[in-house]
């Protein structure tokens, strides 16, 4: 039993009923509503540094290049490398100082200098110190991908059920035997907890304590422009910073790609705000302005929309991945906060090979969702 269909419990689902496992997924909203309609379908190497969260990026781009190579062109997965870019000397010496420890990780890193960048990115503006390109880094469409995840699920066996909402879990002991949901009770074997940004919701209602909150994060989208216009994922060295700090203020950063379809996508911000829904117009001037100062040209063209969404955030940054000790039979992955799409497939194929009784390829201890001291669980902010 897998609860949530967004990215994670797809990739889940898909390597569970692969392993011969009797899978159902249940999902409250619509399948990919949540977190996984809202990003920009990021799989990264390169704004991670050297440790649990790495390792794991790593094993699942080889889960996407390898195990699921055959699909890549239902996703639309495209290996266009991620180009990292310092303004300064100081920002450039952190780059490559992050770039040698990536190295001894096994990332591909490429030092570019500054007489060298246009090589790479023609419009990027000049003055710029140096960057750091990244071969491995590469997109998907995440919606395409869940839905084409949970489609090879049901072709082998698979139940999903949407509009299905979690309400309680059955028990027999102290030991997880199913859920009790809006369309009735429905007994498993064991239980997974992917509900993204509201995992801790659900991990309450087993009485145990995850602390998964949401980050809201804003995305813009331009006009369509020439193919190639922006040739990688480009983002500024502070990103990196960012995504590892546990700011609850505003932070932006800009992250700039072009899609199939021509669009430029403009990112990131992050904020706690719970999940208030309001749209930000300092969050969007600002990555406006500082994708700008990163690409001039994008002056002249227009923005066509934006769109938001939460990430399920950890306080430690690391997911929660794999069985709940204080809850037999209750397992989680959840709480990858921005790098979801990316960590989804790997994650996935960990669960399957954990539920089967086989050796995973990554030792899931640093995930371990008892890490935390307990805490009361709580919503934070408004129902969205």
């Amino acid at each position: 039993m897998i609860v949530g269909a967004g990215v994670v419990g797809a990739a889940a689902a898909y390597f569970a009923a692969l392993a011969g496992l009797r899978v159902v997924v249940v999902e409250r909203g619509a399948l990919a509503g949540g977190t996984s309609s809202a990003g920009e379908g990021n799989l990264l190497v390169s704004d991670k540094e050297a440790g649990p969260e790495l390792d794991l990026a790593l094993h699942s781009q080889r889960v996407w290049r390898e195990d699921l190579a055959e699909h890549a062109g239902r996703w639309e997965f495209e290996a266009k490398g991620g180009l990292v870019v310092a303004a300064t000397g100081q920002g450039l010496a952190s780059l490559r100082e992050l770039g040698a420890h990536q190295r001894a990780c096994g990332v591909e890193v490429r030092d570019v200098g500054r007489a060298h960048l246009h090589d790479y990115e023609p419009h990027l503006s000049d003055g710029l110190a140096g960057a750091a390109f990244y071969p491995q880094d590469a997109q998907v469409q995440p919606m395409l991908v869940v839905a084409h995840l949970l489609r090879l699920a049901r072709d082998l066996g698979a139940r999903v059920r949407a509009g299905t909402e979690v309400t309680g879990f059955l028990r027999a002991g102290d030991r997880v035997t199913g859920v009790r949901t809006t369309a009735g009770d429905l007994s498993a074997g064991a239980v997974l907890n992917a509900a993204g940004t509201w995992a801790g919701e659900v991990a309450a209602l087993a009485r145990v304590s995850v602390p998964v909150r949401p980050r809201r994060g804003f995305v813009l989208v331009t006009e369509p422009m020439p193919p190639r216009t922006i040739r990688h994922k480009v983002y500024a060295a502070e990103y990196v910073g960012d995504v590892a700090s546990s700011d609850a203020a505003l932070q932006t950063s800009p992250v700039v790609e072009g899609t199939g379809s021509g669009t430029i996508l403009i990112g990131a911000s992050r904020e706690r705000v719970g999940f208030d829904r309001t749209v930000s117009l300092p969050a969007i001037s600002t990555l406006a302005a500082k994708a700008v100062a990163l690409f001039p040209m994008l002056r002249e063209v227009r923005l066509m929309r934006t769109y938001h969404g939460f990430r399920p955030y950890c306080p430690d940054h690391l997911p929660v991945i794999g069985a709940d000790p204080r809850a037999p039979g209750l397992w989680h992955a959840c709480g990858h906060e921005g790098a979801g799409i990316g960590l989804a497939a790997g994650t996935g194929k960990l669960i399957a090979q954990a539920l089967t009784g086989a050796r995973p390829d990554l030792d899931l201890a640093p995930f371990a969702p008892d890490r935390f001291p307990e805490q009361p669980q709580h919503t934070e902010g408004v129902s969205p």
